[in-house]
């Protein structure tokens, strides 16, 4: 099976691949599309596709398209001003124009209306690219530290799925790539989803906890996971930090 990225992720990897001339207009729009009516952006001469929003940042210099996904207090992948900040952080996810030659950048943000997405655009500073590697030992890190102290509370007897997922890495459906987004950013993604689906199943049942200290045990034990795993999809569509060749 394969799992769908977020549509800021799909942004990120398929306009990047549109930007470096490795996929056509229509691989592109569909991607991006995947099951949703249409995508329009706002722009300052009324709607716009996203294909031609995209057109318009390679006129600017674009290069590429990052994505960031960020939440309340941990702003990862951003760096301001402060509307496109909050906008992002509302939302869960943006995307940031890297490579524009003009002041300020460009980011933008995706809202669900419907069966449609209308993305907005705010000025945007570039942030610095998050490392892939860095990314992938501290999800690594995090879920051993995670699963051992789940194991501790005994996950296995409240949510016996979620302590079999916990101690598979190698668990989770694939993800649809285009060419020029390296494995280990595809790998990475793919890892990073299906904690975040695990991490939410488990909030989202107390599952047999008898006291609100169990409660608060076991959500201290899975936060930090759900926030690795948002770094590391941060890391994984974000071209300006992938490995060269």
């Amino acid at each position: 099976m394969t799992v769908e990225m977020p549509v800021a992720g799909r942004v990120a990897w398929w306009g990047t691949a549109f930007l470096r001339g490795l996929v056509g207009p229509d691989d592109y729009g569909d991607a991006v599309l995947a099951g949703d009516a249409a995508h329009v952006l706002a722009g300052p001469s009324g709607p716009m596709t996203l294909l031609e929003a995209t057109a318009a940042l390679r006129r600017d210099g674009a290069t590429a398209l990052g994505a960031a996904f960020p939440a309340p207090g941990d702003p990862t992948g951003l760096a301001g001003p402060s509307a496109f900040s909050m906008a992002a952080t509302d939302a869960g996810e943006a995307v940031v124009a890297i490579g524009v030659r003009t002041e300020p950048g460009t980011g933008w943000v995706p809202q669900r209306v419907g069966r449609a997405v209308e993305w907005t655009t705010y000025d945007a500073r570039r942030r610095m690219p998050p490392d892939l590697g860095e990314a992938d030992r501290t999800l690594r890190r995090t879920l051993l530290e995670s699963a051992n102290e789940l194991a501790r509370l005994d996950v296995a007897r409240w949510r016996p799925e979620v302590a079999d997922a916990l101690h598979d890495l190698r668990a989770g459906d694939t993800v649809r790539a285009p060419a020029g987004v390296p494995a280990r950013a595809v790998d990475l993604a793919r890892r990073a989803l299906h904690l975040q689906e695990v991490v939410d199943l488990a909030l989202d049942s107390e599952g047999g906890a008898v006291s609100a200290g169990e409660i608060a045990a076991r959500r201290a034990a899975l936060l930090p996971l759900g926030t690795a795993a948002r770094h590391a999809l941060t890391a994984a569509c974000a071209p300006d930090g992938w490995p060269d060749g």
